[in-house]
C-alpha cells in the first residue's frame, strides 16, 4: 500500500528536488546531466534526487542502479555516505531486509578494496545517538554482511558498538554471527559473544545452544572434540527452559561417540527413550559407527536391532555403517546377509554398501568374486566410481596380477572417469616392487600425459627403486622433475637418496644435497644425519662424522640410539674406549635406551683392548636391560676372553649360547680354536674342529634341497682344502 501510494507521487518529483532548474535533465540512475551553462550547479546535490525517489517509491530499481564506489567516485565520500546511509534506513524501516542486504554489502565491498577502516563502518551509518533505536535493523544486517563474508571480527564489534548505545540486535543475526564465528574457528570471539548473550541479551535460543553444541561435538578445523563444554552446554540450555530438539541431542550423541564413550551414548540414547523424546536415526547411526570403530560390530548390530524394535526404521546409512563393520572385521557372510535384508524391506542398497563387500572380498583376496559383484552391479544400473574401481585396482596389485589392475584402469578412464594419483601409485608401487622399474617409469609418464598430478607418495615409490637398480642419478633427475611439477619431494625421499650414495661409499656427494633440502624447505631428521655420519665413519671419515654430530646438535635435531651407536662403533674401531663408554652413559642419561647392537659395539670395543672386566659388566647390563645377545655378542666375548687365557669363561659362554638356543657360528669356531692353539691345547683344538665339520656337515644335510643347492656359508668352510684354519691345523698336525 506505502509502494502504491507513493508512486502515484511521482508527478509532483519537482516539488522535492534542490535544484529544479528547468535547464537540468534528471537521470535516476546515477547523476543529473547538466548543460554547460548551468555547471555551477553543486556536485554534493546530485544525489539528493536519487534519495527523494527512492523515499518516495521504495523502489529497488531506482536504487540499484548507482554503485557506492560510481557515487564516491563521482560526488565524493562523505556525501555518498550520507546519501547511502538515508537509502539503506529508508529500506530498513519498512522491512525490505534483503534490498538492505545488497546496499551494505556493496558499501562493504568497497570498504575492503580500498582498505577503509571497517570498524569505521558502524559510527557512519549510525542514524543519530538520540534516535539510536531506528538503527537496529540496519545494524542487524551488517552484522549478517560482515559474519557472512569472512569478517565475523568485525560483526562482533558492530554487536559490541551497538550494546553501548543501548541497541540490542536481535536472535537471529546473533546466531548467524555464532555460527560464522564457529566455522571460522575464532574460539576467543565465539565464546565471549555467547557469554555476553547471556548475560545482556539478546538471551539464547534452542538455536544458539545448537550451534554451541555443534561447535563443541565436530571439532572444527582438526580441533579436539570438547565433549565436557558440550555438557555444559546441554545442562545450560535445560536449566535455561529451552528443549532440546532431536538436532541438539543426536549433535550430542555424536559428539560422545567421536571421543569413544560409545557405551555412555548407548545408555544416554536409553534414556531419553525412556523420557519419551524424540529420537531419529541418525541419533542410533553415531552409536552404530562407533562400536564398529571399535571393532565390535557385533554390538553395533545389538544396537541396530534395539533400533528396530523402538519404531525407528533404519535407513540405508545404518545398513552401509553396519555392513561396513562386518567386512571390515571379515565377516563377509553377515554383510551379504544385510544387503539381502535392505532389499527385503524396500531399501536400496547405495554404491557405498556394496564398495564395503568389494573391498571385503579383496581383502581376503577373493578377486573373482570381487570383479564378478563389480561387472553385475554394472549390469544393475549402478554407476561405478572412483572408489569402486580404486579398490578392485589395489585388490589386484596387492595379488601380484598387475596386468588385470592395468586393464581396469584403463576401462576406468574409457568410463570418462579420471584416475587421482592414489590409482596409479597403486600400480606404480607394484611394478617397483616386482623390480620393473621401466614399467613403473612408463605409467608414471603415462600418468604425467594425462594430467593426474602425482603426489610424493608416487615419487617415493620409484625413487627407491632407482636407487636399488644403482640409478641414483636417474632418481637425482627424478626429483628435479617433482619440482617443476610443483611437488615437494620429502625427508623420505632425500634419505633414500642419501642411503644409497654413502652404500656406494659416495658420502660426500650425499652430502652435498643436504643445502639442497634446505633450499628446498625440507629439514634433515635424525635419519639423514646418522646415515650421513654412518657413510664417512664406513669411508673412515670420522673427524667428518664428529662434525656432522656437531652441527646436528646446532641445529637442534635430537639423536637418537642408531646415532650413538654410530659414533660409539667409531670410538671403538680406534680403540678410543673412554669416550665410547662416556657417550654410553650419555645415552642413558638422556632417556634412550641402548639395544642390541649397541652393547654388542661397547662390548667389542672393551674385549679388543683386553679389559674384560668392562665387557662383562655391560654383558651383564644388557641382559638387565632385557636384550637377548646375538650369537656375534657371544663371540666377541669368547675371543676376549681366549685372548686373556680363560678358556673356562668361554666354553662357559658356549654352553649358555646352547642353552638359549643361539647356535656358534664359524668366526665362534674359529675364534676357540684360536684361543686353544695359543695355550697349545692341540687335542681340544682338533675336537672342537671336528665339531664345526660335524656340524657343518648336518648343515649341508639339513639345507639341501631338490635342485642340489647348498648352504654356501657351511660348504665353503668344508670344500676349500686351502681354507685359513684348515692349513694351520694341518700344519700342527692337527687336520
Amino acid at each position: 500500500m506505502y509502494h502504491s501510494a507513493s508512486s502515484a507521487l511521482l508527478s509532483d518529483d519537482h516539488m522535492y528536488l534542490l535544484d529544479s532548474n528547468p535547464g537540468v535533465e534528471i537521470s535516476v540512475a546515477n547523476e543529473i546531466v547538466v548543460p554547460r551553462s548551468l555547471q555551477y550547479i553543486r556536485k554534493k546535490h546530485k544525489l539528493c534526487p536519487v534519495v527523494v525517489r527512492v523515499f518516495k517509491t521504495l523502489n529497488w530499481e531506482i536504487a540499484r542502479e548507482i554503485r557506492f564506489s560510481t557515487a564516491v567516485k563521482n560526488y565524493g565520500f562523505s556525501h555518498s555516505s550520507i546519501a547511502f546511509r538515508i537509502i539503506v534506513h529508508i529500506f530498513a524501516l519498512v522491512g525490505m531486509h534483503m534490498e538492505v542486504h545488497a546496499l551494505l554489502r556493496d558499501i562493504v565491498y568497497y570498504y575492503k578494496k580500498d582498505n577503509l577502516d571497517l570498524f569505521e563502518l558502524f559510527p557512519t551509518l549510525l542514524d543519530s545517538t538520540e534516535h539510536a533505536a531506528r538503527s537496529i535493523a540496519v545494524f542487524d544486517v551488517l552484522i549478517k554482511v560482515l559474519a557472512g563474508n569472512s569478517m565475523p571480527e568485525i560483526a562482533v564489534d558492530v554487536f559490541v558498538q551497538a550494546k553501548k548505545i543501548g541497541l540490542k540486535p536481535n536472535i537471529f543475526s546473533c546466531n548467524f554471527l555464532l555460527k560464522c564465528l564457529a566455522e571460522a574457528n575464532r574460539v576467543e570471539y565465539l565464546i565471549s559473544l555467547f557469554e555476553e548473550m547471556k548475560n545482556s541479551g539478546p538471551l539464547p535460543n534452542i538455536y544458539t545452544y545448537t550451534i554451541m553444541m555443534n561447535f563443541y561435538c565436530k571439532g572444527y578445523h582438526g580441533q579436539d572434540v570438547d565433549i565436557r563444554q558440550a555438557t555444559k552446554i546441554l545442562d545450560e540450555m535445560e536449566k535455561s527452559g529451552e528443549s532440546p530438539t532431536v538436532v541438539t541431542y543426536s549433535t550430542y550423541i555424536h559428539g560422545l561417540c567421536r571421543v569413544g564413550c560409545v557405551e555412555f551414548a548407548l545408555d544416554f540414547i536409553r534414556n531419553l527413550r525412556h523420557k519419551n523424546q524424540l529420537l531419529n536415526s541418525y541419533c542410533y547411526n553415531a552409536i552404530i559407527y562407533g562400536f564398529c570403530q571399535k571393532g565390535d560390530p557385533n554390538e553395533a548390530l545389538r544396537v541396530f536391532e534395539e533400533m528396530k524394535s523402538c519404531g525407528t526404521t533404519p535407513d540405508v546409512y545404518s545398513y552401509s555403517i553396519l555392513i561396513n563393520g562386518f567386512c571390515e572385521n571379515g565377516n563377509l557372510e553377515k554383510g551379504l546377509n544385510l544387503i539381502e535384508e535392505m532389499e527385503v524391506n524396500n531399501i536400496k542398497p547405495s554404491l557405498v554398501s556394496y564398495t564395503s563387500l568389494l573391498k571385503g572380498f579383496c581383502t581376503s583376496g577373493l578377486m573373482d568374486i570381487s570383479l564378478e559383484m563389480f561387472h553385475n552391479l554394472g549390469m544393475s544400473g549402478y554407476k561405478y566410481d572412483q572408489t569402486a574401481y580404486g579398490i578392485l585396482i589395489n585388490g589386484f596389485c596387492a595379488q601380484g596380477d598387475l596386468d588385470s589392475a592395468q586393464k581396469l584402469l584403463e576401462e576406468m578412464i574409457s568410463n570418462n572417469l579420471v584416475p587421482d594419483a592414489s590409482n596409479f601409485e597403486s600400480l606404480i608401487h607394484g611394478f617397483c616392487k616386482m623390480g620393473s622399474f621401466d614399467k613403473a617409469l612408463e605409467l608414471f609418464n603415462i600418468m604425467l600425459q594425462g594430467g593426474v598430478l602425482p603426489n610424493v607418495v608416487t615419487c617415493n615409490s620409484i625413487v627407491p627403486v632407482c636407487c636399488r637398480d644403482r640409478r641414483v642419478e636417474k632418481a637425482l633427475q627424478l626429483m628435479d622433475g617433482m619440482m617443476d611439477l610443483g611437488i615437494t619431494p620429502n625427508t623420505c625421499t632425500y634419505n633414500v637418496i642419501i642411503n644409497s650414495l654413502c652404500k656406494e661409499g659416495k658420502s660426500e656427494r650425499a652430502w652435498e644435497l643436504i643445502p639442497l633440502m634446505l633450499k628446498r624447505n625440507v629439514f634433515p631428521c635424525v635419519v639423514t644425519y646418522s646415515t650421513l655420519m654412518d657413510g664417512f665413519a664406513e669411508q673412515s671419515y670420522s673427524e667428518k662424522a664428529f662434525k656432522l654430530f656437531a652441527r646436528m646438535l646446532r641445529v637442534g635435531v635430537t639423536p637418537n640410539t642408531v646415532t650413538y651407536t654410530i659414533l660409539i662403533n667409531i670410538f671403538c674401531t680406534q680403540s678410543r674406549m673412554k669416550e665410547a663408554y662416556n657417550l654410553h652413559e650419555e645415552m642413558i642419561r638422556k632417556g634412550l635406551n641402548p639395544d642390541k647392537i649397541s652393547y654388542t659395539s661397547i662390548i667389542a670395543g672393551f674385549c679388543r683392548i683386553g679389559d674384560m672386566k668392562k665387557a662383562w659388566g655391560l654383558f651383564n647390563e644388557m641382559l638387565e636391560r632385557g636384550h637377548l645377545p646375538s650369537v656375534i655378542t657371544y663371540t666377541c666375548l669368547i675371543d676376549g676372553f681366549c685372548k686373556v687365557s680363560r678358556m673356562d669363561i668361554a666354553n662357559m659362554l658356549v654352553d649358555e649360547m646352547r642353552l638359549k638356543k643361539i647356535s656358534p657360528d664359524v668366526v665362534t669356531y674359529n675364534v676357540l680354536i684360536g684361543g686353544y692353539q695359543r695355550l697349545g691345547h692341540l687335542d681340544r683344538a682338533r675336537e672342537v674342529f671336528n665339531e664345526m665339520r660335524k656340524k657343518a656337515e648336518d648343515d649341508l644335510a639339513k639345507t639341501r634341497c631338490s635342485k642340489g643347492l647348498y648352504c654356501l656359508r657351511w660348504s665353503h668352510w668344508v670344500a676349500d682344502p686351502v681354507h685359513p684354519i684348515i692349513v694351520s691345523l694341518q700344519a700342527q698336525g692337527i687336520g
